[in-house]
Protein backbone atom coordinates (compact mmCIF):
# COMPACT_ATOMS: atom_id res chain seq x y z
CA UNK A 1 0.00 0.00 0.00
CA UNK A 2 1.39 3.16 -1.08
CA UNK A 3 0.22 6.09 1.10
CA UNK A 4 -1.38 9.32 -1.03
CA UNK A 5 -2.47 13.19 0.03
CA UNK A 6 -6.18 11.49 -1.12
CA UNK A 7 -5.65 8.63 1.96
CA UNK A 8 -4.08 10.80 4.67
CA UNK A 9 -7.25 13.47 3.81
CA UNK A 10 -9.81 10.96 4.74
CA UNK A 11 -8.34 10.93 8.28
CA UNK A 12 -7.25 13.98 8.77
CA UNK A 13 -10.39 16.07 7.69
CA UNK A 14 -13.63 15.96 9.52
CA UNK A 15 -17.17 18.43 9.66
CA UNK A 16 -18.97 18.94 13.01
CA UNK A 17 -21.67 16.04 12.84
CA UNK A 18 -19.41 13.67 10.53
CA UNK A 19 -19.11 9.70 10.83
CA UNK A 20 -15.49 9.39 12.75
CA UNK A 21 -13.52 5.95 10.90
CA UNK A 22 -14.08 3.05 12.04
CA UNK A 23 -12.24 0.54 13.54
CA UNK A 24 -11.74 -1.44 10.53
CA UNK A 25 -10.87 1.80 8.71
CA UNK A 26 -8.05 2.45 11.45
CA UNK A 27 -6.97 -1.43 11.22
CA UNK A 28 -6.53 -0.69 7.43
CA UNK A 29 -4.43 2.31 7.94
CA UNK A 30 -2.44 1.64 10.90
CA UNK A 31 0.34 -1.15 11.73
CA UNK A 32 -0.85 -3.43 14.58
CA UNK A 33 2.17 -2.13 16.67
CA UNK A 34 1.57 1.52 15.66
CA UNK A 35 3.39 3.97 18.88
CA UNK A 36 0.90 7.07 18.76
CA UNK A 37 2.26 9.94 21.51
CA UNK A 38 0.93 13.34 21.37
CA UNK A 39 1.24 16.06 24.34
CA UNK A 40 -1.51 13.96 26.86
CA UNK A 41 -0.49 10.82 26.25
CA UNK A 42 1.95 7.64 24.65
CA UNK A 43 0.08 4.36 23.38
CA UNK A 44 1.26 1.45 22.09
CA UNK A 45 -0.65 -1.14 19.64
CA UNK A 46 -3.36 -0.47 17.73
CA UNK A 47 -6.23 -1.67 20.77
CA UNK A 48 -4.44 0.92 22.48
CA UNK A 49 -4.58 3.74 19.93
CA UNK A 50 -8.57 3.05 18.90
CA UNK A 51 -9.11 3.28 22.64
CA UNK A 52 -7.61 6.65 22.86
CA UNK A 53 -9.60 7.78 19.78
CA UNK A 54 -12.72 6.34 20.93
CA UNK A 55 -12.15 8.17 24.80
CA UNK A 56 -11.52 11.48 22.94
CA UNK A 57 -14.60 10.98 21.11
CA UNK A 58 -17.08 9.93 23.99
CA UNK A 59 -15.44 13.11 25.68
CA UNK A 60 -16.65 15.45 22.83
CA UNK A 61 -20.54 16.48 22.00
CA UNK A 62 -18.74 16.67 18.12
CA UNK A 63 -15.46 17.03 16.57
CA UNK A 64 -14.03 18.85 13.94
CA UNK A 65 -10.61 18.11 11.94
CA UNK A 66 -9.27 20.43 8.77
CA UNK A 67 -6.09 19.51 7.32
CA UNK A 68 -4.07 22.54 5.84
CA UNK A 69 -1.28 20.80 4.35
CA UNK A 70 0.32 17.53 3.47
CA UNK A 71 3.99 16.65 2.43
CA UNK A 72 5.22 13.32 1.89
CA UNK A 73 8.69 12.44 1.26
CA UNK A 74 9.25 8.72 1.16
CA UNK A 75 8.24 6.93 4.24
CA UNK A 76 7.10 10.47 6.29
CA UNK A 77 4.15 12.38 5.86
CA UNK A 78 3.59 15.78 7.75
CA UNK A 79 0.16 16.95 8.19
CA UNK A 80 -0.62 20.65 9.96
CA UNK A 81 -4.07 20.86 10.46
CA UNK A 82 -6.89 22.25 13.13
CA UNK A 83 -8.60 20.72 15.33
CA UNK A 84 -12.08 21.48 16.84
CA UNK A 85 -13.92 19.85 20.30
CA UNK A 86 -17.24 20.48 21.16
CA UNK A 87 -17.52 20.05 25.16
CA UNK A 88 -20.29 21.20 27.52
CA UNK A 89 -20.79 23.80 25.41
CA UNK A 90 -17.69 25.28 25.07
CA UNK A 91 -15.57 24.91 21.77
CA UNK A 92 -11.91 24.07 22.04
CA UNK A 93 -9.25 24.77 18.99
CA UNK A 94 -5.64 23.56 18.51
CA UNK A 95 -3.73 24.22 15.78
CA UNK A 96 -0.96 21.07 15.52
CA UNK A 97 1.27 19.19 13.01
CA UNK A 98 1.32 14.75 12.89
CA UNK A 99 4.24 12.86 11.67
CA UNK A 100 3.17 9.93 10.49
CA UNK A 101 5.85 7.30 10.32
CA UNK A 102 5.09 4.14 7.66
CA UNK A 103 6.12 0.91 7.83
CA UNK A 104 7.06 -1.59 4.73
CA UNK A 105 3.63 -2.29 4.01
CA UNK A 106 2.72 1.66 3.65
CA UNK A 107 0.99 1.15 6.97
CA UNK A 108 1.74 3.81 10.22
CA UNK A 109 3.92 2.93 12.73
CA UNK A 110 4.47 5.69 14.67
CA UNK A 111 1.75 8.80 14.88
CA UNK A 112 2.94 11.83 16.63
CA UNK A 113 0.74 14.92 17.25
CA UNK A 114 2.76 18.38 18.14
CA UNK A 115 0.23 20.95 19.45
CA UNK A 116 -0.12 23.29 22.37
CA UNK A 117 -2.33 21.51 24.68
CA UNK A 118 -2.75 23.74 27.57
CA UNK A 119 -3.20 27.01 25.49
CA UNK A 120 -6.33 25.30 23.57
CA UNK A 121 -7.54 23.71 26.73
CA UNK A 122 -7.05 26.18 29.36
CA UNK A 123 -7.48 29.46 27.69
CA UNK A 124 -11.03 29.28 26.91
CA UNK A 125 -12.06 28.65 31.10
CA UNK A 126 -12.76 31.51 32.82
CA UNK A 127 -10.68 32.65 35.45
CA UNK A 128 -8.28 29.44 34.86
CA UNK A 129 -7.94 31.44 31.15
CA UNK A 130 -6.66 34.61 32.59
CA UNK A 131 -4.45 32.82 35.34
CA UNK A 132 -2.95 30.49 32.59
CA UNK A 133 -2.35 32.74 30.20
CA UNK A 134 -0.44 34.88 33.20
CA UNK A 135 1.24 32.34 34.51
CA UNK A 136 2.72 31.26 30.59
CA UNK A 137 3.66 34.75 29.58
CA UNK A 138 5.98 35.32 32.90
CA UNK A 139 7.57 31.73 32.52
CA UNK A 140 7.69 30.58 29.15
CA UNK A 141 7.61 33.82 27.00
Amino acid sequence: MLVNEKELEKFFNLSYGDKTPSRQEWEYFYSKEVKFIDPTQEKYGICAFIKAQDELIKKCDDIYLKSHSIAINKDIAFIEWTMGLKIKGLEFFYEGTTRLIFDEEGKVKEHRDYFDFCSGTFGKIPIVGGFFRWLYSNFVN
